[in-house]
């Protein structure tokens, strides 16, 4: 009698590591955002820990109409959406194999909390004329979990075989794609606002 053993499947930890990381920094940022709008509420003349300049604030941002699209205070999104990569880190840090549905599931959360970051951001720069930095903190962390979780799908085959290619193309540039990401926002913002003179 021959006896079959599976071999061990290897975890992928450096990706749940940085799920869980990437979920916990925005989720602080979604939680002070939350906790400053209460602060607001309570004295709109409140000194906000996140107001370093007229520039640099995240005071006007919360006050205006697009800090509340849904009629809420935008940092809720966070709260309740942040929770989602630390779950899934979490949960693959535990052996947990999700089926593809949840992947694509988790790649079209992710690339809409990215389209809205990008109007959040667009908002930011050239409508409020500020960089708030709770909110770029979240705008940090959503850009590289849209890029890494799409690479990761793309390489493991949950958008179909033809596209394992490009997956494992752009898992390999994931980093470079997201610097060069920040680098367009950095330079949008400078050019737009000038600002190093406000810091």
């Amino acid at each position: 009698m021959v006896t079959v053993t599976e071999t061990p499947r290897r975890l992928p930890v450096a990706f749940a590591i940085f799920l869980i990381v990437a979920g916990i920094l925005g989720w602080w940022a979604a939680f002070s955002l939350t906790v400053d709008k209460f602060l607001l509420l309570q004295n709109p003349q409140a000194d906000l820990d996140c107001n370093f300049s007229l520039i640099v604030q995240c005071g006007k941002n919360l006050d205006s109409w697009q800090g509340a699209v849904l009629g809420f205070p935008n940092p809720i999104l966070g709260l309740g959406g942040f929770v989602a990569p630390i779950a899934v880190g979490v949960g693959l840090l535990a052996g947990a194999r999700f089926a593809r549905w949840f992947w694509i599931a988790f790649n079209v959360g992710l690339a809409g909390a990215l389209a809205f970051v990008i109007w959040l951001i667009s908002q930011s720069i050239f409508v409020l004329g500020t960089l708030c930095p709770w909110c770029m903190l979240v705008w940090s962390v959503t850009i590289p979990l849209f890029w890494v979780v799409t690479a990761r799908n793309l390489a493991e085959g949950a958008f179909g075989d033809r596209l394992v290619a490009a997956g494992k193309w752009l898992r390999s540039w994931a980093i470079p794609v997201t610097i060069v990401s920040y680098v367009v926002v950095a330079f949008i913002a400078q050019l737009r606002l000038d600002v190093v003179q406000y810091l």
